[in-house]
């Protein structure tokens, strides 16, 4: 649907998903953040010039911001057969264009870095170079596949989807598979491919460098003509202003009819981007749609509005967007962690936040996304935010995680039977961790018995509902209301609340109440049902 239709619908831009999509790209293939947007820019500024019609305009732009989103298709294999967490980006992909000799070279050095020990380096010649023989062309394929199914998912025409069987081509016809040279290889991938390496060249040694490079590759692996439109001109098509932002003049150029994405395609496209994370491991696999439906489902069995059981099940969706840039070597290391491998585990929750926070409405998912590691005592990450500051969603999703995580296979251990993984989740809760609420609700959506809540400092069920009723600013005679007792026994319960957590003022309960986790339990009374004096 394009944004004209839709406006009035309250859809979603399709360039706001795809462009946040774009930057997990850059993450998971180590370029620099910004890279995919930049390079569509320049995409657009080449279409432009070459005076192409407004569908291979589209698709351009959709190709080139999504050129790289097959990369976490077998990143587990390449994990293993290539010598450093970056090799690919940094030996590998200056020369990806390049002669058949520089692609060779660059490909040795990923496998076996050049700065590494002669003997490791002739190990992990041994080892890798046979397995990328072996593996290349499947590799190829899945990239290719994976590739066009996602790009269907994000709500993209069939027609982009199908470019990507020839992001390996080369106009010399030496490319992989093979099957395509020339004219034969569509005109938005030919603008895509100069467009995608300008950017990178640019990146290593500025405008002049990459027009040289792109001058010389010109009848090998790029259209004369694209080729020739960039470098003659790279300058201006390269040209990035100063504090301008890469992401608005990107998502301006977006061709029209702009696409809009709304209701389950949208959900279809959320799911889509935490599908790509989960591909990085084949022990993270349905581990976002998982998280988001129990979640969900926990939302629901706390009585939330329709509205925010929608938000937390999208923010679970795409709250593992970051994982794509925490090496895989780590995600698979069967070994303890080192100190260096859980500084980047916890710093994959910061890049689900910075994938999401330019979107007006990935912005929203944000705040619930990047807290599912967010524990009440102040002890998670990436913030180290405690139970004053997280909400009610960010809690859910952070036990919906939790518990999942535990019933799922990870490289160091088993998945833990459901009834046990409910046990360690209530020990932790009691621990101060989660919230008991949270845990209560996700364990009775998981099918496990949540057990007795036990509430702080001795309060009873009804005392901790008096307490966050107090912290709402209700007077005795309205909680009396609103929980249905007299005001003489709600008298008595503040008594004895006060007296259990040791305060003697209303303010001193909120506080009390936010701190462990209260302030969201009861419902305030509908207006002109209560006295306020």
């Amino acid at each position: 649907m394009t944004d004209e239709a839709s406006s009035s619908h309250g859809g979603v831009r399709t360039a706001e998903v795809i462009a946040a999509l774009s930057l997990a790209t850059d993450l998971g293939t180590s370029m620099p953040l910004e890279h995919g947007l930049e390079s569509t820019l320049f995409a657009m500024r080449l279409a432009e010039r070459l005076g192409v019609d407004s569908e291979t305009a589209s698709e351009t732009y959709y190709a080139c911001l999504l050129f790289y989103v097959g990369c976490t298709a077998n990143a587990d294999v390449a994990a293993q057969i290539f010598g450093a967490d970056d090799s690919l980006t940094r030996y590998a992909t200056p020369a990806r264009f390049g002669s058949r000799a520089e692609m060779m070279a660059g490909f040795l050095r990923a496998v076996a870095p050049p700065d590494g020990a002669p003997l490791l380096r002739a190990r992990q010649l041994a080892y890798g170079l046979p397995r990328v023989a072996r593996v290349f062309r499947e590799h190829l394929a899945a990239f290719c596949e994976v590739a066009d199914m996602l790009t269907e998912r994000v709500g993209l025409p069939r027609s982009v989807g199908a470019l990507f069987s020839h992001v390996a081509e080369r106009w010399d016809g030496k490319g992989r598979p093979g099957r395509a040279k020339q004219d034969q290889i569509p005109l938005p991938v030919r603008i895509a491919h100069v467009a995608r390496d300008a950017a990178f060249q640019r990146m290593l040694g500025g405008d002049e460098f990459a027009a040289r490079i792109i001058r010389e590759r010109a009848g090998h692996a790029f259209d004369p003509a694209v080729a020739a439109c960039l470098a003659d001109d790279a300058s201006d098509v390269l040209a990035l202003e100063g504090d301008a932002s890469v992401w608005d003049r990107t998502l301006a150029c977006e061709p029209r009819p702009r696409l809009t994405l709304e209701g389950e395609a949208l959900d279809r496209a959320l799911a889509a981007m935490g599908d790509f994370a989960d591909l990085v491991s084949p022990y993270l696999l349905g581990h976002s749609a998982g998280v988001a439906e129990l979640a969900a489902a926990a939302a629901e069995r706390c009585r939330l509005a329709p509205a925010e059981i929608v938000l937390i099940r999208r923010a679970g969706a795409v709250h593992d967007l970051g994982r794509v840039a925490v090496p895989v070597r780590i995600w698979e290391k069967r070994g303890r962690l080192t100190a260096d491998d859980w500084e980047q585990v916890r710093l994959h929750a910061y890049y689900t936040e910075r994938v999401l926070t330019n979107s007006p409405f990935l912005a929203l998912l944000a705040p619930i996304a990047s807290g599912h590691h967010e524990r009440l005592d102040g002890s998670g990450y990436h913030r180290g935010l405690t139970s004053a500051t997280l909400t009610r969603p960010a809690r859910l999703l952070a036990a919906a995680d939790a518990y999942h995580a535990m019933t799922e296979p990870r490289p160091r251990r088993a998945p833990l039977p459901p009834k046990q993984a409910a046990e360690t989740l209530g020990e932790e809760c009691r621990a101060g961790l989660f919230d008991a609420d949270a845990v209560a609700a996700v364990l009775e959506a998981a099918g496990q018995p949540a057990g007795r809540i036990e509430r702080p400092a001795g309060l009873t069920e009804r005392e901790a509902e008096v307490v966050a009723l107090l912290a709402r600013g209700l007077q005795t005679k309205q909680i009396a209301h609103v929980l249905g007792i007299s005001v003489k026994t709600a008298d008595r319960h503040i008594e004895h609340a006060y007296r259990k957590i040791g305060v003697s003022t209303r303010a001193a309960a909120a506080l009390f109440a936010m701190e462990h986790g209260l302030a969201t339990l009861g419902e305030l009374p509908i207006a002109g049902t209560g006295d306020r004096s």
